[in-house]
């Protein structure tokens, strides 16, 4: 069997000039990075920007298990069956981090014959978005550290800076660091903290900009540290706007690749779901929506995490109203979460089965609260049984879902016109009534009991006071109409990642909140969630080489 990195170095792929053609985008508007990927200019926004919206279909998943799901493998194969029905497709896809590809969970780019192409470059550096992302993080923290050596003219309390260092790797022993060691003159020593390049406050600004000017209004407002009066000292006191705009200049721009059908694909931003809000970038999936009839996107982990925050945040923020949902589950995962040990899923037991479906079960109730029809898929393998499927099928459509198997992984597109055959159908038949579930003027605690209770099936909430203190004090800014973004373990629907299927009798323990000011949400860090991963015991880089004709191997 071939590895997803071989079907991908093998595939043919058009140059990228030609796959823009086909929506559309003349040669003038791409900046190209070699002949397979590019860069799409400000002025094709202009150009677009008044032609009707296509349809937006969010691809999501039940909670992820070691036996797989396979979320963006599917965006990628939907979005290729649907090209081979003879709808007008694109797709949207978020950036893989290096911190995954050499850590464990692996890239971004799908699986098998549903992939994204160039892979490599896709995984590795791409067109340099994360670097210039970690750039100006480091920049605004370099200014700040500055500021207080040249005589802290804004009277920053060091025990109270809020900004911190980013770096796009994994790495645990830079979670908590002391700076300013030496002599006078390298600095004011402090404690300071790395967390990963997609936990910034600058991705998530990106993720969130309409245009240039948006970006740099939301950077003015990034909360840094207080004053010794307790005040909010912000990057735009710093006169750190310019510079970092400056940065982010070619990394605003979305990035145009191809799927191995040439699907055009835009993948654009990557901030990780369970620490972060989880979606691509509102610019790359907007101008997808102005060049094709249909979008396919796709949101990080579980419904209770991506979904949620691409419908609470992403869609609030950016007037984004999706037409369905598909949710990605497969029979090995529901037999996990009924119990089955990762060793015996291949044989069939239709009670795990009854078990463990629970966990799609909720996801399918809390997509419907939302007002948006939900069409469900198995990503199928060769161990799954008819009697399974039929179960499964049974299942989801006496709870009103469409239902239909996916084998894009090995079929590419083909393997998914059953699923594209269902979507559209939900496209034409089911009329979307989509709503976030909480409004502006709920206050942040309610915000939070309400997608806890609602999304997670917790019976309550309880705060550290370092949380009180801050939501307190989130409020008495001014920054309780903004939405909350749960940082919560992708494993379970608990902050527990051991509590599996559909816990019940739980509590949400929230440690500590903070202000996103510049990306417009407020961040709830819950149960033992790092915002700096660490690598495993046998990390995928160990796997990672370069062969004797300079070919990458061992990447997935």
């Amino acid at each position: 069997m071939k590895t997803d990195i071989q079907i991908a170095q093998e595939a043919v792929m058009l140059p990228i000039k030609d796959v823009a053609a086909a929506y559309g985008i003349s040669e003038d508007d791409l900046e190209l990075y070699g002949k397979y990927k590019a860069k799409v200019t400000d002025e094709l926004w202009e150009e677009v920007k008044d032609r009707p919206n296509g349809k937006l279909v969010l691809v999501t998943a039940i909670n992820p298990t070691p036996a797989g799901e396979g979320k963006t493998t599917t965006s990628v194969g939907l979005g290729d069956a649907l090209s081979r029905l003879g709808k007008k497709t694109m797709i949207a896809l978020r950036e893989p981090s290096l911190g995954p590809c050499f850590g464990i969970k692996g890239g971004a780019a799908g699986g098998g014959y549903a992939q994204v192409v160039p892979m490599e470059d896709l995984n590795l550096h791409f067109t340099g978005d994360f670097h210039a992302i970690t750039s100006a993080n480091n920049l605004l923290a370099a200014l700040l550290d500055n500021h207080i050596q040249q005589g802290n003219a804004l009277g920053i309390d060091t025990r109270q800076i809020l900004w911190k260092r980013c770096l796009d790797m994994n790495d645990r022993a830079l979670r908590n660091v002391v700076v300013g060691l030496g002599s006078k003159a390298d600095g004011v020593v402090r404690e300071d903290h790395f967390v990963i390049t997609v936990a910034s406050e600058i991705m998530a600004i990106l993720c969130l900009s309409n245009d240039m000017n948006d970006l740099k209004e939301r950077l003015s407002r990034i909360i840094v540290a207080y004053n010794y009066s307790g005040e909010p000292v912000t990057a735009g006191q710093l006169n750190a706007v310019g510079a970092m705009a400056a940065l982010l200049k070619d990394a605003i721009k979305p990035n145009l690749i191809q799927t191995l059908e040439h699907t055009g694909a835009m993948v654009h931003g990557g901030p990780f779901a369970n620490i972060a809000h989880g979606c691509n970038s509102v610019r790359a999936t907007k101008t997808a929506l102005k060049l094709a009839d249909i979008v396919v996107t796709e949101a990080g982990f579980g419904a209770d995490l991506g979904a949620e925050k691409f419908l609470d945040i992403k869609c609030r923020k950016a007037g984004l109203k999706p037409d369905a949902v598909v949710l990605v589950a497969t029979v090995r995962a529901l037999k996990y979460n009924g119990g089955v040990p990762k060793a015996e899923l291949n044989a069939e037991n239709l009670d795990a089965l009854k078990k463990g479906i629970v966990n799609l079960e909720k996801h399918i109730e809390n997509i419907q609260k939302y007002g948006v029809p939900v069409v469900v898929t198995l990503n199928s393998f060769t161990s799954d049984t008819e009697a399974e499927y039929e179960f499964i099928k049974n299942f989801c459509e006496e709870r009103g879902c469409e239902f239909a198997l996916s084998e894009v992984w090995a079929k590419g597109g083909e393997g998914g016109e059953a699923l594209a055959e269902k979507v559209i159908q939900t496209l034409e038949n089911k009329e979307s009534h989509y709503h976030p579930i909480y409004p502006d003027d709920m206050s942040l605690k309610d915000k939070i009991h309400t997608v806890a209770a609602e999304i997670y099936g917790a019976d309550g909430v309880t705060y550290s006071p370092a949380a009180n203190k801050a939501l307190k004090q989130i409020e008495d800014m001014g920054f309780g109409n903004f939405p909350v973004c749960m940082a919560k373990t992708q494993y379970s629907l608990s902050d527990d990642q051991t509590k599996l299927g559909r816990p019940t009798g739980f509590e949400i323990n929230v440690r500590d909140v903070y202000v996103s000011a510049g990306a417009g949400f407020v961040v709830v860090l819950t149960g033992a969630i790092m915002t700096m991963p660490g690598l495993p015991k046998k990390p995928a880089a160990d796997n990672i080489d370069v062969n004797d004709d300079g070919v990458i191997v061992g990447l997935f």
